[in-house]
């Protein structure tokens, strides 16, 4: 579950516990210019659960420094027992560089930041272990992307890859959507990457950014066709990998069938679905 509105305190803990109480395992903040700041919420996000991990989803890396991201990564897990889960990416929208006053370097550069926090993260944590309050192990890393450098890292050196599910168009239209073909080659890249490193146990992550939980599937589809401007009919948004519309049971039914086919054993949703998806969730346990 992605929480980014933050209204208050109380309301912030209030759908917090009301995450858990659904069957949510993963409350998850993003890390963008314009909402909260992702590790004081996930403290107080682990403040008002008991279980459920939290988690920054995923932070840009080009907004850091290295040494003082894996601080807040040490300090994080500490107050929040151990339950925190790191997600980490490198950026990709030019307007929000310029709103933090940060240069907007070339992907290639992006992605070494990346590394350096990454690695950062890893001496850090070896530091400073053991802390009181904080977990024995690393806190799980995530590293999320659609670029063939940024799957390869994460296939290589995270406990979970994070499909993003949208790519730039190669048109200069800016995101779209991957379809459901160009998942495939996203995931046999990470597939063969993870042969090439004798790795088996990552976990793998779907940001879903269109949930619609309605018993008229078909007509779900076509307003959604109409959103878009037509660019995609409706059969085709029924096959994109970051879109679930449809019933609960028809949602349940197409999440096993991506799990055979793209791997995926971990799906986030954004928190306009927070009750709705809740009904999913009843049927996957």
């Amino acid at each position: 579950m992605s929480f980014w509105k933050l209204e208050d305190r109380a309301s912030w803990m209030e759908k917090s516990r009301r995450a858990e109480a659904l069957g949510y395992h993963v409350i998850t903040v993003p890390d963008h210019i314009d909402m909260p700041s992702p590790f004081p919420a996930c403290v107080l996000a682990a403040e008002a659960t008991r279980s459920v991990r939290v988690g920054t989803f995923v932070s840009n890396t080009s907004f850091y420094s290295p040494a003082l991201f894996a601080r807040d990564v040490v300090t994080t897990s500490q107050l929040t027992g151990g339950r925190l889960e790191v997600g980490l990416g490198a950026g990709w929208k030019k307007k929000e560089f310029d709103q933090a006053g940060i240069p907007f370097e070339a992907a290639g550069k992006r992605v070494d930041r990346l590394v350096e926090t990454l690695d950062e993260v890893n001496r850090a944590w070896s530091a400073a272990r053991p802390r009181p309050g904080a977990a024995s192990d690393r806190p799980p890393l995530m590293i999320g992307g659609n670029g063939d450098r940024v799957l390869r890292l994460a296939a290589r050196h995270a406990d979970i890859v994070s499909f993003s599910g949208t790519g730039f168009d190669p048109q200069g239209r800016g995101m779209q959507f991957l379809t459901d073909r160009q998942m495939d080659d996203r995931v046999a890249l990470v597939d063969a990457e993870l042969r090439a490193s004798d790795r088996d146990t990552v976990h793998r992550n779907i940001i879903v950014l269109r949930t619609q939980v309605t018993d008229d599937r078909a007509a779900a589809r076509e307003d959604y066709s109409r959103f878009l401007r037509g660019t995609l009919s409706p059969e085709q948004v029924g096959e994109l990998p970051a879109v679930l519309i449809g019933s609960p049971e028809q949602i349940a039914e197409q999440l096993i069938a991506r799990r055979e086919r793209f791997g995926f054993d971990y799906v986030t949703v954004q928190e306009s679905a927070l009750d709705t998806f809740a009904k999913v969730i009843a049927l996957l346990r």
